[in-house]
């Protein structure tokens, strides 16, 4: 039987969605596939959370083959007095599944939600889902409802919830109690481990768009960015706009007749200089905007949200007042936050401990990049963003905040960021915000920049223009131990984010050049390609320190190193100057690390396929199991990686830089926020890495 643990809600809205994702999250870095089981799922709809797990994870089993059954065949099979052949049916789909998974997570209903699951009163839905998860062979987590909650009732809910769910026969794993008000102790005195995770505006807050949904309205402005904004409180719109103004807050609605022109623009001239940051605005009665102030809006260039109702205010409020966001494949911003919170919350060792869950030896993608995150979680670093009003930064710097990978530093106009970040509806707050323009550091690298440069006749007055350049400014900081390590490409060329770091960081003792790696994520393993970014030609002793640094940082990032040095020929079937390069590098990298696998000159196909690798070098330990692949050129490497990538759909995480003596990262400029994330933690793993004995 796979490993299997089942979340159940003591309570309605106690976010056992949230506990689930988290759960998924954590096996999902040491197994795959896994599986994602809801014992019942609406009749007339997709159970968002049962999408939002089967799209996120490597999962063994689409949404149609990961339920039991609809809500009405659970309440016909119950209404008839057939419990036992509902619960069989149940049970029958759950074993199908795990058969095809590594560990299994399965998602309960609230034992009060009587909807969506079997009929009866909470003690019988309590007895429903004990059964469920005795059936299963699955361990409990009951998740209890701790909002607005003092701690001495979240820790009696625990206690509680504890001794229900093992009175009805089933074991527990660890009791959580969600959504608590910040601060709230976990709770204490129970046999299993318990915790507490406060409740999060990002997570229970509805979004624009779920608010526009609810009031059916009709979306006048706000691209998707706009709509994914959390509506974190309600203003209603009624008075003059002095005590308007009063009443606006960060992240609120503002609620108002479409025809109070004078509160709209008001508003808006308010979010645009900064004075707050709205949602959105929703106009109510139908009324849409005068078009004259809709055009002094525009103007503005606020990116609001604006929404027209045909209902009332009171009954807006209402309808807003009761929503609550959603985890969904929609919300990722939700998701991330979830995700934050539980890790920042619950001991994930001690969770896996008790599941008995042994890392698998097969890495998947998102097992390789949830192991980055966890990693740089574990030892978290100070990074410097160069790009700081660039929207994917801005995007990927609230995931890497939210989720505690690393602390961070923005660079730019302070202002001018915070602007962006309000546009796009980002909370970078924790971040810190430098302009390199006004810094207190200014000086000091200036002064820095002409002793490094003093050779190249670089004189202070040059100095102190070269240093405003944020990419400068960077390495600077990284330079002088105020960040650990720096990661920039999204808006500028490679050159340009790492001349500074060749200028001012330069390489580690006992290596000749720099030179990077991608990590090609395939559908069931891990490669390292090098180098595909920055060496056009290197002769043999570059190429064998390539090949050595190559082998190095798989090593850190958990890839075992099997070296291949690629080349149009394997062994001795070919000749010329291009494989006489390659074999004597091959030569270096024995000599200098005789314990280390490494074959060269060999064919790709020789390298990574088992088969070619018995005809053509039958008695080599790499052949056909290389996990390091070292090409002879640029040339070779940039089109190998890029033609995998798009042929193969592999992920390609990097460029990678390595050498340096700190570490300093460049992205594409195509970059999305997931490949920035994943850049920033593996900055922050070669940070970490430099510093241990």
């Amino acid at each position: 039987m796979a490993p299997s643990v089942y979340v159940a809600g003591l309570g309605p809205g106690a976010g056992k969605a949230a506990v689930a994702l988290g759960l998924a999250e954590l096996l999902s870095r040491r197994v795959a596939p896994l599986g994602m089981f809801r014992p019942v799922v609406p009749t007339t709809r997709d159970d968002p959370v049962l999408t939002l797990l089967t799209a996120r994870y490597p999962v063994a089993a689409g949404y149609a083959d990961s339920f039991g059954v609809t809500g009405n065949q659970a309440a016909a099979l119950a209404a008839e007095g057939r419990q036992e052949e509902l619960i069989g049916r149940i049970v029958e789909r759950y074993r199908e599944l795990e058969r095809r998974c590594a560990a299994v997570v399965v998602v309960g209903g609230d034992v009060t939600d009587l909807d969506d699951d079997a009929p009866g009163g909470p003690d019988q839905l309590l007895g429903f889902h004990a059964r469920l998860a005795t059936e299963f062979g699955s361990l409990v987590v009951p998740v209890v409802d701790g909002l607005d909650q003092s701690p001495e009732l979240v820790a009696a809910a625990a206690r509680t919830a504890y001794h229900d769910v093992v009175g009805a026969g089933a074991t527990v794993l660890a009791v959580i109690a969600n959504r608590v008000p910040e601060g709230t102790p976990a709770p204490t005195g129970l046999p299993v481990p318990a915790y507490a995770i406060p409740e999060v505006s990002a997570v229970s807050a509805p979004t624009v768009a779920e608010v526009a949904a609810a009031l059916d309205a009709t979306v006048l402005s706000g691209d998707s960015a706009a709509l994914d904004r959390d509506v974190l409180d309600v203003v209603v719109g009624a008075a003059h706009v002095p005590v308007l103004l009063d009443h606006l807050t960060d992240g609120c609605l503002l609620i108002t007749p479409g025809d109070r022109a004078d509160l709209l623009v008001a508003a808006s001239a308010a979010h645009a200089g900064g004075a707050v940051t709205l949602a959105g605005l929703a106009l109510t009665l139908g009324e849409h905007p005068d078009p004259r102030a809709m055009r002094v809006i525009e103007r503005l260039h606020t990116g609001l949200p604006v929404l027209v109702t045909k209902s009332d205010s009171y009954d807006t409020i209402g309808t807003v007042s009761r929503l609550e966001g959603r985890l969904a494949v929609t919300t990722p911003r939700k998701v991330e936050a979830a995700l934050g919170a539980f890790e920042a919350h619950v001991d994930p060792v001690e969770l896996i401990r008790r599941l008995d869950v042994t890392r698998s030896h097969r890495i998947t993608p998102l097992m390789f990049e949830n192991d980055l995150i966890d990693r740089a979680r574990t030892s978290r670093r100070h990074l410097v963003l160069p790009e700081g009003t660039e929207p994917r930064v801005l995007r990927a710097a609230e995931t890497l905040l939210r989720r505690g990978v690393a602390d961070l530093t923005l660079l730019g106009p302070p202002f001018e960021i915070n602007r962006c970040a309000s546009e796009l509806g980002v909370d970078i707050t924790a971040a810190r915000l430098v302009d390199p323009e006004t810094s207190e550091w200014r000086d000091a690298f200036a002064a820095r920049y002409v002793e490094l440069r003093r050779h190249r006749g670089v004189a202070l007055d040059l100095a102190y223009d070269v240093v405003r350049d944020v990419n400068y400014f960077g390495t600077l900081m990284v330079e002088a131990g105020l960040a650990d390590g720096m990661v920039s490409g999204a808006n500028h060329t490679t050159a340009a984010t790492i001349r500074p770091a060749f200028e001012i960081i330069k390489t580690e003792p006992g290596v000749s050049v720099a030179s990077s790696v991608f990590f090609m994520l395939l559908a069931d393993r891990v490669l390292v390609y090098g180098d595909c970014a920055v060496n056009p030609d290197p002769d043999a002793s570059q190429l064998a320190d390539i090949a050595l640094s190559s082998a190095d940082t798989a090593a850190r990032f958990g890839v075992e190193p099997k070296l291949a040095m690629l080349s149009y020929a394997t062994g001795t079937s070919g000749t010329g100057a291009d494989v006489d390069k390659v074999a004597r590098a091959t030569e270096l990298v024995r000599a200098r690390r005789p314990e280390l696998p490494v074959e060269g000159p060999i064919q790709y196909d020789a390298a990574v396929d088992p088969t070619v690798a018995a005809t053509k070098l039958p008695d080599s330990p790499v052949a056909g199991h290389a996990t390091v692949l070292v090409f002879p050129d640029l040339n070779t490497g940039n089109n190998t990686y890029k033609a995998v990538q798009r042929s193969a759909g592999a992920v390609a995480v990097g460029p990678v830089m390595q050498g340096l003596r700190r570490p300093v990262n460049d992205l594409s400029r195509g970059a999305t926020v997931k490949d920035i994330v994943n850049t920033v933690a593996i900055t922050a793993i070669q940070a970490a890495g430099r510093e241990s004995p």
